[in-house]
């Protein structure tokens, strides 16, 4: 079942200890396939090294496993809530990468400081509040979920022009089209939270770039009067 999705989840997958961003079993990526409303996604605690595509698991939106002989990944249930929450989804990715860690468990969103943060991110990547005891208690992943979702609604921030999020003291998520894309906006993610806390330590008073800069260099990327690349 999905044996091509499975394949693009797995590759999707390995590209995160390749890159970088993943160290031991720290990171998942899932994938959907919207017309049956079926995902795959990364087993729970499975070394990086031992997966094959076969050991990716399916399940459906309402958390039941489909296929697959391993448990899923422990973070299932937020991918859940985000697939369910924004259609235009197509694959997400958690990473416990240093560098968005390190702003997560400041609690700070990273600032847009330059054209190569403008480039993939239409303005801060936020970092959201911390669940309460209750919702730690009740549904945790459910619940991170459901927090980064408010986080966008009540900043009424597009999630499809930024791609991405902290969970404040535990690490970012990101998403894109597919899996692929999804992994890279989380390589793209970590290296502007490595940049932004660069300048910071230049210029501890800087300030964020002009809108004019990020509106620039956004929209020559995305949207129906892109130019960029081929």
């Amino acid at each position: 079942m999905l044996e091509q999705l499975k394949k693009q989840v797995y590759d999707a997958n390995m590209e995160l200890p390749t890159r970088g961003l993943v160290t031991y079993t720290w990171g998942n990526v899932s994938g959907i396939d919207r017309e049956s409303r079926y995902f795959v996604i990364k087993p729970s605690g499975v070394e990086y090294g031992e997966l094959t595509p076969d050991d990716m698991v399916v399940m459906d939106l309402d958390g039941n496993r489909i296929e697959g002989k391993y448990k899923p990944s422990s973070d299932t249930a937020t991918h859940i809530e985000l697939y369910k929450a924004y259609a235009d989804i197509g694959g997400i990715v958690h990473t416990h990468s240093q560098e968005a860690v390190a702003w997560a468990q400041a609690g700070r969103d990273i600032p847009l400081y330059g054209t190569t943060h403008a480039d993939y991110f239409f303005g801060p990547i936020p970092c959201t509040r911390n669940l309460t005891p209750e919702e730690i208690d009740e549904a945790y992943e459910k619940n991170t979920g459901k927090v980064i979702i408010e986080t966008f609604t009540e900043r009424d921030i597009d999630p499809i022009y930024t791609p991405g999020v902290l969970c404040k003291n535990h690490g970012p998520f990101t998403w894109g089209k597919d899996a692929a894309q999804a992994v890279y906006n989380s390589v793209v993610l970590e290296e502007v939270a490595r940049m932004a806390r660069n300048t910071e330590l230049i210029n501890p008073d800087v300030k964020p770039a002009p809108n004019s800069i990020r509106d620039k260099h956004f929209f020559r990327k995305h949207g129906i009067n892109a130019y960029y690349g081929q």
